[in-house]
């Protein structure tokens, strides 16, 4: 038996002792049923977020920016809702 047979029995041994040792499984909780509301209140719509200082940055045309700030504080120079994934920084 070469030295990694044996490293290889010793971590199955102890693996197997393990899951021997082990409590059984926890029971599964029973679904929570959902918390019904009130029916005088209903749910608020959320607040509109002002737009992002754009026009301080913005080309000479009617194009507004999309406003997308990164980490490092720069503006995102593409049009207001770019259909691209990504943002262009300056």
């Amino acid at each position: 038996m070469s030295k990694m047979d044996g490293l290889r029995a010793m971590r199955e041994a102890r693996y197997a002792a393990a899951r021997a040792a082990a409590p059984a499984k926890k029971a599964e909780r029973p679904p929570v049923a959902p918390r019904e509301t009130p029916a005088g209140t209903a749910k608020k719509a959320p607040a509109k977020r002002a737009p992002a200082k754009a026009a301080a940055a913005a080309p000479s045309g009617s194009e507004e920016l999309c406003g997308h700030r990164n980490m490092g504080g720069k503006t995102c120079t593409r049009e207001q809702g770019h259909a691209a994934k990504s943002h262009r920084y300056s």
